[in-house]
């Protein structure tokens, strides 16, 4: 017996106030799994506190625990997480798992927002921002240009979430959240899809020099202060190859904070490293 596709992801709300929203997630394993549940889960504005990752590099089970609004929209989250789950079917000897060569990741398309306003304000950018981001558009460039009549320019790369930004109803859609925003402010605003040069620079990784990263690698494990805690502004990142022939073990002591989980998940995803 396979395993449905609805059943691949769970939620577990929290009951009241201070408690913890679990979601489990219960699919075949692909490389950058754990980066996308990740980052749609901080698009959603929660905070992961606590997580476990289980698998055997075909299957895998992972479990966040999660804390934030508790006027998250559960049921959109839970199709957003589906969506980037690979596909299983059921099958009379047991479950398909995930084959990379029949399911490549495909780089999302590229729009480019542009819209005129007559003045500048102070906010604008923020508001706009805000809007985009409860739309599930995801930014990748900004351009900001001033004319001499002081009136402003926005050029904004963004990718959709949904993937239905090519449709006319989508782009109504964004169009009138920005208008709702800006008011009067607005001459116009156009939506097109980006050309393929754009999206091939949105898809570059901003690393750090080698230099650098050597020497983040090279770091050894930082001295406590006397209560117990590491200086805030302390990094070691410690790889271990000694411990198997085919696996590597990575150390990371720092200060934690909000997408920590989502950094580091999307930093080994951009390396094409799988987490076991």
């Amino acid at each position: 017996m396979g395993i449905l596709y609805e059943d691949a992801v769970l939620i577990k709300e929290a009951e009241k106030p201070g408690d913890h929203t679990v979601i489990t997630v219960n699919c075949p394993d692909k490389t950058g799994l754990g980066c996308d549940l990740c980052r749609i889960i901080l698009l959603f504005g929660l905070s992961i506190t606590r997580g476990d990752v289980q698998t055997d590099g075909k299957w895998c089970y992972l479990v966040f625990w999660v804390v934030g609004k508790p006027t998250a929209r559960w049921n959109l989250l839970k199709k957003r997480l589906l969506e980037v789950c690979p596909i299983c079917s059921p099958a009379v000897s047991g479950i398909y798992y995930y084959r990379p060569e029949l399911q490549q990741p495909k780089p999302p398309d590229v729009f480019l927002l542009k819209f005129w306003c007559y003045y500048d304000r102070e906010g604008l950018l923020h508001d706009v921002t805000k809007v985009l981001c409860e739309l599930e558009l995801t930014i990748k460039r900004v351009k900001v240009s001033t004319a001499p009549d002081e009136r402003v320019m926005d050029l904004l790369f963004v990718t959709d979430t949904r993937e239905l930004l090519h449709t006319k109803k989508r782009q109504e859609e964004t169009i009138g959240h920005l208008k709702a925003v800006l008011g009067d402010a607005m001459i116009s605003c156009e939506i097109e899809l980006s050309g393929p040069e754009v999206t091939a620079c949105s898809q570059e990784s901003s690393f750090l020099p080698s230099a650098i990263k050597e020497d983040m690698f090279s770091l050894e494990l930082p001295s406590e202060h006397r209560n117990g805690s590491f200086a805030p502004n302390t990094v070691s990142v410690v790889v271990d190859n000694s411990l198997s022939p085919s696996h590597t073990l990575v150390q990371i002591y720092c200060q934690d904070h909000k997408g920590l989980i989502y950094d580091i998940m999307r930093t080994l995803k951009d390396y094409n490293i799988q987490v076991l």
